[in-house]
């Protein structure tokens, strides 16, 4: 029987294309057709914005389902711009989660509990983690059966990864014995540095094949969708950064890559002209 695939998307340093990862990689599943749910566990609400959703104006949000009695199923909002996508969505007040949970009965389960009582409705559950190792992240890693690390081809591209490896090896032994880290993704790739290339040669050294054969580009484009509100697959499909996203799908769901395409299995090269006018 098919079994959903919880997956938290996580990397103790911020700033590395985490929820641009959840985002995109999310809607070229869903765009693939499966049912994908999307959970802004990130205060931030980086998420939520990118798909169009003013945390302000939602309503109750995860901030509702970990600290009171509502059901994720009563929050989850469907994303209109691309069919199968849905999201719950975080709100500022998810700040102050991590104190109000601390006194909290099964503190560290209460999003598995939520996402158990939803998660047959869906194919995939991403959940976007904070860039910490607080309660919200250990209830992240609780919920998933596996992490997705995005790494990105800059210097010190392996900060903070180490300690994730440390804490996820900490919350299977003590709490969710099916976790594991089952992707690595190079994110924020610039094939005009030799550096990108080094990085790239060091991830995938340390981790092997857990490491993505598709490696996501630096471009412009991707950084402006979130202010509209849409994944770049929408936002510009022609875009590099799209077609990237799309080659990702292919991979993450096990579909065949056209081995003998660049485009499928390197990083692609971005000229300074392009990056411009991107």
């Amino acid at each position: 029987m098919y079994s959903t695939r919880v997956i938290a998307v996580a990397n103790q340093k911020g700033g590395v294309g985490k929820t641009t990862t959840t985002i995109n990689l999310g809607a070229a599943v869903a765009e693939r057709g499966h049912r994908v749910l999307i959970v802004d566990l990130d205060p931030q609400a980086n998420a939520s914005t990118g798909l169009g959703i003013n945390p302000r104006e939602t309503g109750e949000s995860m901030y509702d389902v970990l600290l009171t009695d509502t059901e994720l199923k009563d929050i989850i909002i469907s994303v209109p711009e691309v069919d199968n996508l849905f999201v719950a969505p975080s709100s500022l007040d998810l700040a102050g989660a991590e104190i109000e949970l601390v006194p909290g009965f099964n503190r560290e389960r209460r999003l598995l509990e939520s996402i158990n009582r939803v998660k047959d409705a869906y194919d995939f559950v991403f959940i976007d983690c904070p860039p910490s190792l607080g309660l919200l992240t250990i209830n992240g890693l609780c919920a998933a059966s596996e992490v997705l690390v995005p790494i990105q081809c800059e210097y010190y591209a392996l900060e903070g990864v180490g300690q994730l490896v440390r804490n996820v090896e900490l919350v299977r032994k003590s709490l969710n014995p099916e976790l594991v880290i089952s992707t690595i993704v190079l994110v924020m790739y610039d094939a005009r540095t030799k550096l990108a290339g080094q990085v790239v040669d060091e991830v995938r050294a340390h981790f092997g094949d857990i490491v993505c054969k598709i490696v996501i580009p630096r471009v412009v484009r991707l950084s402006e969708a979130p202010s509209y509100g849409l994944p770049i697959t929408v936002f510009d499909p022609e875009n590099r950064g799209a077609i990237a996203y799309h080659d990702l799908a292919k991979e993450f769901l096990g579909e065949p890559l056209n081995l003998d395409d660049p485009v499928d299995t390197q990083p692609m090269e971005i000229s300074v002209d392009e990056e411009e006018e991107e």
